[in-house]
C-alpha cells in the first residue's frame, strides 16, 4: 500500500474540502491556507499537513463564533 503524498494539487484539496478549485485557489491567495508555486508552468500545490493545519484552525474559529453568537431557539427564548 502506497503512502499518503506529501503535496496535493489544488483539485485534490478542493475535493477534500468539498469546494470548488477556485475556492481553494482565493484561499491560497489570500494567504489563508499556505502553498507553494513549483515548475515552469506554475503548479500550486499545498502539503498535507498545512491542510491539516488550516482545517483545525477553521474549527477554532468556528468554535470561537458559536461561542460569540450563542443559537437561541426563538420558540422556547421567552425574550421572544
Amino acid at each position: 500500500m502506497a503512502a499518503e503524498p506529501r503535496f496535493l494539487t489544488l483539485a485534490d484539496v478542493a475535493e477534500v474540502l468539498n469546494i470548488s478549485t477556485s475556492q481553494v485557489y482565493a484561499l491560497v491567495r489570500n494567504e489563508e491556507l499556505a502553498a507553494i508555486k513549483i515548475g515552469g508552468r506554475g503548479q500550486w500545490r499545498v502539503e498535507r499537513d498545512r491542510l491539516e493545519d488550516y482545517i483545525a484552525r477553521m474549527y477554532k474559529q468556528t468554535s470561537a463564533f458559536i461561542a460569540e453568537h450563542p443559537f437561541v431557539d426563538a420558540e422556547t427564548d421567552p425574550g421572544a
